[in-house]
């Protein structure tokens, strides 16, 4: 039986205008035991004046690693979201973030399919999908790293699109980022949904949902940036936390949140059930 460990994607520090290396010591502080940066190509000015937590992959990978072993931190994952449905945009993306990741000591790459041009079919937005994924895993599959499918767009809300999807490089380098925010907000059972795919898992985003939010918007989106803290909405973390310690293998919980708040909040409700 696996463990369940605690980590925090960086997008908790997103409206402190900070940067990466303090969501680091920040994280460590409030105990969490990894973080997920998150990555863009090139150059912006947020992330190089010093206002936002993006780490350029044009960067030393070593910058990101260096600032884990000082705080005594793991990366757990790389958010890498590029859309699966545009090979242009993803490709090379995908490919670089794994890269890096495995540089950086990070296991996974997470993204998803992404917003589909509003011209293509499914069937060409499934060969799309396939071509961006066969290559990526290729040079996944040498490195030991997993590249985990986010629940979050138009097909992977689908239990079983997400699945066809997951399977459609024929990689066991590609898996499934749980995301149990967004399967809710999709209208869907995330209790069941996990139980189901549990066996693909290679990394959770812990995102809580709000009544309010829940009341306004379950079954109109398919799934919301960052949720509130964990505890503080609709998920009953118990059972998730339930479902995955049945697993053989250690599984991140990632909390998706929005403030140093949620996420202090967060960190001491999952403990309960961790």
């Amino acid at each position: 039986m696996g463990k369940i460990l605690l980590g925090v994607n960086m997008e908790y520090i997103r409206s402190e205008d900070k940067p990466f290396e303090w969501g680091v010591a920040k994280a460590a502080e409030l105990g969490y035991q990894f973080v997920e940066p998150m990555v863009h190509w090139g150059r912006e000015l947020l992330s190089e004046a010093g206002y936002f937590h993006s780490v350029s992959m044009w960067d030393d990978p070593y910058r990101i690693r260096r600032e884990c072993e000082k705080y005594n931190i793991n990366a757990s994952a790389l958010s890498a979201h590029c859309p699966l449905c545009k090979p242009d945009a993803s490709t090379d993306y995908l490919k670089q973030a794994v890269r890096f990741a495995a540089e950086i000591g990070a296991g996974v790459v997470c993204t998803d399919a992404g917003p589909k041009q509003f011209w293509s079919t499914q069937n060409e937005d499934f060969a799309f999908m396939k071509y961006v994924l066969k290559e990526a895993s290729l040079v996944a599959e040498p490195r030991g790293i997993k590249i985990g499918i986010e629940p979050h767009q138009q097909y992977t809300v689908i239990p079983d699109l997400y699945d066809q999807i997951i399977g459609l490089a024929g990689s066991s380098a590609v898996g499934a980022n749980f995301d149990t925010g967004n399967s809710y907000l999709a209208g869907q059972d995330p209790y069941l949904w996990l139980e189901k795919i549990k066996g693909k898992l290679v990394h959770l985003h812990a995102k809580d949902i709000s009544v309010q939010q829940s009341d306004t918007e379950r079954g109109t989106v398919t799934g919301t940036p960052v949720g509130c803290a964990c505890g503080d909405g609709v998920i009953d973390w118990e059972k998730i936390v339930a479902i995955c310690k049945t697993l053989p293998k250690d599984i991140v919980f990632s909390v998706e949140c929005g403030t140093v708040e949620q996420a202090a909040k967060s960190i001491e409700h999952l403990r309960k059930f961790v």
